[in-house]
């Protein structure tokens, strides 16, 4: 009696492991839309890779050897994640044929739990070797339906992947064309100046109609693909978040007051992208935190507005103007900060620094001649 409730018991988590790593995959590959549940394969697997990974990257203290560690994180989480399901497959039909004790013929006649392991994984990946054969018309139906899984497993990994670059490649085309618009790395007063001719903005309703689309876009892609928040831009100075907040910063500017700058436009902008921002924040469990340096101290500010005032362009002035300027920011600042902490981005400043060279400036000719 005891022996016949522990088969049924492994049977139950056979088949229990089994549909667990399928409708895992389901909901990361196929399901189109965010999932709420806590417990997640590929939620345990993603905090338990990405801590360490991201703790090693804090050692370096080189910049590009950091941002180079972190690019790969992205790629290999993913093929780490397919060779999990895979292996959670072929350990959880092996459970089974050994729980149901599926007669097997092996040429050594070998029929320990390796051997069916052996059998599962040449099943699922279709190796048709016929040196382990199933001996039961049981045996047989079940090697017929890890075999189609197998098949069904890869076609779906197979149009998963350019799914999912095709997003990662829509979502660098506006940030490449950010750099000669807004800076490298981009900022939010230096992108007005770059729509200002000296009497009107130029494009700038038409560039953050543009940028609207492009927040809607990415909080579409990244809600059904998180990992794509873990690939990194071409260039250091660059990122998805990086580029997100300077248009919320810029649209923050443009609400709180700039005579002839396209306001109605700048709000619905700003209203996207700061949905964007707070769902991918819970997406990845980062509790909103207001930075615990201001990114905007008054000093800075009065920099940033007499530099503006001396290209012409005139923020609005006052105790409601600085006190409208600080509502939005935290409407939206403890959620970029929370991404950025986690994710290791840097956030952009509101005015330049120090004038650089742009990206499409240099070339890495020219960085490899000053080494």
């Amino acid at each position: 009696m005891y022996h016949k409730q522990v088969h049924i018991l492994a049977v139950l988590g056979s088949f229990a492991l089994i549909l667990i790593v399928l409708w895992d995959a389901f909901e990361v590959i196929i399901l189109p839309r965010r999932v709420r549940r806590k417990f997640r394969l590929t939620r345990f697997f993603y905090r338990g890779t990405w801590r360490p990974w991201s703790a090693v990257a804090k050692r370096i203290s080189s910049n590009d050897r950091r941002e180079l560690l972190l690019s790969f994180y992205g790629p290999v989480s993913l093929l780490f994640l397919l060779s999990m399901w895979a292996a959670g497959l072929v350990l959880g039909f092996a459970c089974l044929y050994r729980s149901l004790e599926i007669p097997i013929k092996m040429e050594d006649g070998g029929t320990g739990f390796l051997t069916y392991l052996y059998f599962s994984g040449s099943t699922f990946f279709t190796l048709g070797l016929g040196d382990v054969l199933a001996r039961s018309w049981t045996g047989r139906l079940l090697t017929v339906l890890e075999a189609g899984m197998g098949l069904g497993f890869l076609a779906i990994v197979i149009g998963y992947l350019p799914v999912l670059y095709q997003a990662f490649s829509r979502r660098e085309l506006n940030i490449s064309l950010l750099d000669a618009r807004a800076g490298s790395p981009s900022t939010a007063a230096e992108l007005l100046r770059r729509h200002f001719d000296g009497d009107q903005f130029v494009e700038l309703s038409a560039f953050l109609r543009e940028w609207e689309r492009w927040a809607a876009e990415l909080l579409e892609s990244h809600l059904s693909y998180p990992v794509l928040a873990y690939y990194r831009s071409q260039h250091t100075n660059q990122s998805w978040l990086g580029a997100l907040t300077t248009i919320l910063d810029a649209t923050t500017l443009v609400m709180v007051g700039i005579d002839g700058t396209p306001a109605h436009q700048a709000q619905l902008t700003f209203a996207i992208a700061r949905h964007a921002v707070a769902d991918l924040s819970h997406v990845f469990n980062t509790k909103p935190q207001s930075p615990p340096k201001d990114r905007l101290p008054p000093e800075e500010l009065g920099r940033m507005r007499s530099n503006l005032g001396r290209n012409g362009i005139f923020l609005q002035d006052g105790d409601a103007a600085v006190q409208k300027l600080n509502t939005l920011r935290r409407m939206y600042e403890p959620y970029v900060h929370a991404l950025s902490e986690y994710l290791l981005m840097p956030l952009p400043s509101w005015e330049v620094a120090l004038r650089s060279a742009d990206n499409w400036q240099t070339s890495a000719w020219e960085r490899i001649a000053h080494l």
